[in-house]
């Protein structure tokens, strides 16, 4: 199995690799509009996505699981609640006023950096 293999958890794949690769026409999206001005809809694309996989996709694969004999519990770590509540707090600091600049851009990238590492060490 290949995160035997690499030596990550499945937690950063889950959450990390599967993250960014699974999102990367709405990654792209964000980014193009974002480089022409329209920060408003950049922000919707990278928000609407976190919502989405919140209220549609995860109810879905809880009923798949129940269906299929596969219970897919919903039993947080710390981390990861404590990764959730501060993500919010910081998108919401972010979008407030409907603007950017390269500096918040930077900082954003900061955080998933830190949060990356975070969940590369959990095992």
């Amino acid at each position: 199995m290949a995160i035997k293999e690499f030596g990550v958890s499945e937690i950063f794949v889950g959450a990390i690799i599967v993250g960014v690769i699974g999102n990367a026409a709405e990654h792209s999206s964000a980014v193009m509009f974002a480089r022409k001005g329209k920060l408003d809809l950049s922000i919707g694309i990278a928000a609407g996505s976190g919502t989405q996989i919140a209220i549609f996709v995860v109810p879905i694969l809880v009923i798949a699981g129940i269906l299929l004999n596969k219970p897919f519990s919903l039993v947080f770590t710390v981390y990861e609640l404590d990764v959730v509540f501060l993500s919010a707090i910081i998108l919401n600091l972010i979008a407030h006023d409907g603007k950017s600049n390269w500096f918040e851009g930077i900082m954003l990238t900061a955080v998933y950096v830190m949060i990356a590492v975070g969940f590369f060490f959990i095992k």
